[in-house]
């Protein structure tokens, strides 16, 4: 008997009672390598001593400040960090407790841009199917993620609405090149554009590299500055999610800094805090917020535990931690590693139909039929499978269901941390590949 609200409400799960670097290990004494870092968010383990001593340092100092009359040292030293320097000239941060309350602040201060700047009949977000912004109504909203979404649609703003995702693997079509399937893209955004009126249209949402509905979908070469092109031609915004795959998961600080365009502004979260701390926000540039500033004079927004000085301070140590450590240069090592273990264990399986990722993190996607890509009966729930074979042999992975229409289709994902070692990387491949194997024959 639990009183807590679990995820399930037929099943609790195991109580974890100590975690240290990627071990977890829970009440019954079950070691568990935490080998997607839960949701891609422990980005350096656990336990981590200068983060650890950083937060305990806090803690003697300032544990609340409310915004409304302070700000604090490890908030201003947060956004120094982050913001004001290249790349891609963003200026300002904002910070708040969540992935979603980092969209919500991202949809607000957009909206807030434009009645500023005297453009208010823009009310228009277009974001993309099968995605994901988080989990608050108008995060729910703007993004793509049909299973997530159906209860809650009645209660779903308008204001949203959905273009393709850029999914090659299913949806570029056999006679069509890459360049041409962008084009294609590109042009259903702009009919998008022209549909709802351009002069309407706030903005357009992204996942530079698509996280967990999708399963770590990266975008073709030109994809991005594609879109940029279609914002800037109706000057709409850019705003990209790098909830889960920002702050150096994919290999460089920000993960659109390999796609060739810069946002506007931009959501964080999971990596930087790393879990020590609930911790997101935006990051935008002084393009947006100018007219705020020489408008009202306001944010017309608000949390109580925004810029919070202990999860800041969290967050501050792990980036230190990050530059020290030299860490982004092995998530790109241990991120090729990550992507030729996978290949050469499972590229040839009965099962695996598509691998992809970049950096520390990559998926795998399962179908019933390689050829045909066919998937397996949603009712099997395979990737449910996975995670308790892996489970078993002391692996822990991110399933997810629903990756090709929020019922069909099955994935797991793989992010370890970024001080993820050699050694440990072995382990991983050589206990996921078995797990898949007796989850899925082969």
């Amino acid at each position: 008997m639990t009183h807590l609200v679990h995820r399930s409400l037929r099943a609790a799960p195991p109580i974890a009672i100590s975690g240290q670097g990627i071990w977890l290990r829970e009440k019954g004494g079950h070691a568990v390598m935490d080998a997607s870092g839960g949701a891609a968010v422990a980005c350096l383990g656990h336990g981590h001593p200068h983060v650890l001593a950083a937060m305990r340092a806090q803690l003697e100092q300032l544990t609340y400040a409310h915004t409304a009359l302070f700000s604090c040292e490890s908030a201003e030293q947060l956004a120094d960090m982050l913001v004001g320097h290249a790349p891609g000239g963003l200026t300002h941060a904002y910070f708040c407790s969540s992935g979603s309350e980092g969209m919500e602040a991202a949809l607000k201060m957009a909206r807030q841009h434009f009645v500023e700047a005297g453009q208010p009949q823009r009310r228009h977000f277009i974001a993309r199917r099968q995605s994901y912004h988080g989990n608050t109504l108008g995060a729910l909203a703007a993004g793509g993620n049909m299973m997530r979404r159906a209860t809650y649609l009645p209660i779903l703003s308008d204001a949203f609405h959905h273009v393709s995702p850029c999914y090659a693997y299913r949806d570029r079509r056999d006679d069509e090149s890459d360049a041409d399937y962008v084009q294609r893209l590109a042009d259903e955004l702009e009919a998008e554009f022209q549909r709802l009126g351009p002069d309407t249209v706030i903005a357009f949402c992204a996942e530079t590299v698509v996280g967990a509905t999708l399963g770590c979908v990266t975008a073709l070469p030109g994809y991005f500055e594609k879109m940029r092109e279609v914002c800037d031609r109706h000057g709409a915004l850019l705003i990209l999610d790098e909830v889960m795959s920002g702050m150096g998961r994919t290999g460089t600080q920000h993960a659109w800094e390999a796609e060739g365009v810069a946002p506007d502004i931009q959501v964080i979260a999971k990596g930087l805090g790393g879990g020590y701390q609930p911790i997101g926000g935006i990051l935008v540039n002084d393009r947006v917020l100018a007219p705020l500033r020489d408008g009202s004079g306001g944010f017309m927004h608000g949390h109580t535990y925004q810029a919070h000085p202990l999860a800041c301070a969290a967050a501050v140590a792990v980036q230190e931690v990050i530059r020290a450590e030299n860490l982004l240069a092995n998530v790109q090592i241990m991120g090729a590693r990550l992507e030729q273990g996978l290949t050469e264990r499972l590229g040839n399986h009965a099962h695996v139909g598509d691998i992809r990722g970049r950096g520390l993190f990559w998926a795998v996607e399962l179908v019933a039929d390689r050829a045909s890509k066919a998937v397996f009966d949603p009712s099997l729930r395979m990737n449910e499978r996975v995670k308790q074979a892996a489970y078993a042999r002391g692996l822990g992975c991110y399933p997810m269901g629903g990756t090709i229409d929020g019922r069909q289709g099955d994935h797991v994902i793989l992010a370890p941390p970024y001080n993820v070692t050699e050694a440990e990387m072995e382990m991983i491949l050589d206990r996921f590949a078995a797990a898949l194997r007796e989850a899925l024959g082969g």
